[in-house]
């Protein structure tokens, strides 16, 4: 199935690993020219020179921009290289986040407002700063990489809290943005495993307790891959989805437990 997505122009925030660089590297494959974005450089730019590998023999290309996107600075350089690279934007993703206290006894005021300033703060920020180009396209569209703990109970209490914010800043921007073109949702994924992330943590620090909960709380027994995330976001970039607008859609194995 061709997606359409050749020629297009795409920030991923957060893709020098993990879910962000599967995503990165999705597009890339599409034809898409991305432009990958995270903190630190080495990894950076080691996923950057994969993307642009496999967006080659699709026409497409792939550049880095280091830079923190928890600041408005940072979300003016992404902005800004994104439209001196590739003259402006059609896609967004929204992947920056990360997680805090695993309790409420120990969320306190400075832990909830760290979590929401790794989460929400940063996609509202870019989503702003995106809007213009977007908009000067004719449309695009922007996906919010949330958490099924943003629908449901569970995870910390800040990173429940900045989760739900997203899906409700996703859907409050879909009612808004449609008459611009611009479609808005979110995905939702369970738990996810790759080479240094949370889970991979957990489990190096207690393999017995981590396989106990995949078996109990994974119907399929198994984590969930980043590139089974990408795949999901790649088609909602596309015009194959075009009628999808103000959705989130749960990539979690089953794991979760909302209607």
């Amino acid at each position: 199935m061709d997606l359409g997505l050749a020629g297009k122009s795409a920030i991923v925030t957060g893709s020098s690993r993990g879910i962000g660089r599967a995503i990165a590297l999705a597009l890339a494959s599409e034809g898409a020219r991305v432009v990958l974005s995270a903190r630190t450089a080495g990894p950076l730019v080691d996923a950057t020179a994969e993307a642009k590998r496999v967006a080659a023999p699709a026409g497409g290309d792939a550049v880095a921009v280091v830079c923190d996107v928890t600041t408005p600075a940072g979300v003016s350089a992404l902005v800004d290289g994104a439209r001196a690279s590739f003259g402006g934007v059609d896609i967004l993703i929204n992947n920056v986040g990360g997680s805090g206290a695993r309790d409420f006894h120990d969320c306190d005021e400075s832990d909830l407002a760290a979590i929401l300033d790794r989460n929400l703060w940063p996609a509202f920020r870019c989503s702003r700063a995106v809007l213009p180009e977007l908009r000067a396209r004719g449309g695009g569209s922007i996906v919010m990489i949330t958490s099924i703990w943003g629908r449901e109970a569970g995870g910390g209490p800040s990173y429940n809290v900045a989760k739900a914010a997203e899906l409700a800043l996703a859907k409050a921007m879909s009612r808004d943005l449609a008459k611009d073109n611009v479609r808005v949702n979110a995905v939702a994924p369970g738990s996810i495993l790759f080479p240094g992330g949370g889970w991979e943590r957990r489990q190096k620090a207690d393999p017995e307790g981590i396989a106990a909960f995949v078996a109990r709380e994974v119907p399929f027994q198994r984590f969930g891959t980043p590139e089974e995330v990408a795949d999901v976001v790649t088609f909602l970039c596309s015009a194959r989805a075009r009628w999808v607008h103000g959705a989130c859609v749960v990539v979690d194995g089953g794991q979760s437990r909302a209607f």
